[in-house]
């Protein structure tokens, strides 16, 4: 085992993986910590679907995916919002109509076309393991951004996500704090579907925040918790699939489930020794 652990090094294949996993991984636990809190953390597992339809779309026009599904997503992201916040739709309301709506989509096209063959199934679940240079530069722009807005805009981030009506009273204007987090989303969705895949990205913006909460800390340590636990499982995840010869994607979200229940549990068990 040793020796396949040492092997996985020497593949640049594998240096990319490691290098995209963890970008994704930092990206989606930075927002996810925000949206957890928010409860709007099925936002990534809805974008995530219409992002499938998106890609759907490119494939079926013969155009770069990345170039259609993202502005669709940043679209569908900020109309999300929109509904939740000027009509008698929920947010979670908005996301189950949208998401339902690309599924069918892409299914429609898919049938239209006679299918796709691997270049769909590859976003459906992912292709870590096939990546190239441009998808590092790119993971890695995309969560610089977000670390640099999270940094720019913590304090706008922290009073809205906390106390609404205290943010309004100190001038935070809302609208444009909720729309950025959408837009970081969004385009944190999109590049990290090529890598994790539709069905597993939500798991990289949920998993990590909810298991930093179970240490109880401050909202910065508890990000700061997040990351940490999101980077050391995503890089798990990937080393375990090369060693084990697991799918990538679903290794990640297994170790992150299990990580969650032990720390859960383990939470648990301290506080009722305490009491």
């Amino acid at each position: 085992m040793i020796d396949l652990i040492l092997e996985a090094f020497q593949f640049q294949f594998m240096i990319r993986a490691f290098l995209v996993g963890i970008a994704v991984a930092i990206s989606g636990s930075f927002l996810g910590s925000f949206l957890v809190l928010r409860r709007y953390a099925m936002i990534g597992h809805g974008l995530a679907h219409i992002s499938f339809g998106a890609v759907a779309i490119a494939l079926f026009l013969g155009q770069a995916p990345l170039l259609v599904t993202l502005p669709i997503v940043v679209a569908a992201s900020l109309l999300i919002l929109y509904l939740s916040e000027n009509s008698n739709i929920g947010g979670d309301t908005a996301i189950g109509l949208l998401s339902s709506f690309a599924i069918a989509l892409a299914t429609f096209l898919s049938s239209i076309r006679g299918g796709f063959g691997t270049d769909l199934n590859s976003y459906l679940f992912g292709s870590i393991l096939f990546l190239n240079n441009i998808d590092v530069i790119l993971s890695w722009i995309v969560a610089l951004i977000v670390i640099a807005m999270v940094v720019v805009f913590y304090d706008e981030l922290f009073a809205s996500t906390y106390d609404e009506m205290y943010a309004r009273v100190n001038r935070v204007n809302i609208k444009t704090i909720n729309r950025l987090l959408a837009i970081l989303t969004a385009v944190t969705v999109t590049v990290g579907i090529q890598s994790i895949g539709v069905l597993l990205i939500s798991s990289m913006i949920i998993f990590p925040t909810i298991i930093a909460l179970q240490f109880r800390q401050g909202f910065q340590n508890t990000i700061l918790l997040a990351v940490t636990f999101s980077v050391i499982l995503v890089f798990s995840g990937i080393l375990s699939s090369y060693v084990f010869n697991l799918p990538t994607g679903s290794t990640i979200v297994l170790l992150s489930a299990t990580t969650l229940m032990v720390t859960y549990w383990g939470n648990r068990i301290l506080r009722g020794a305490e009491g």
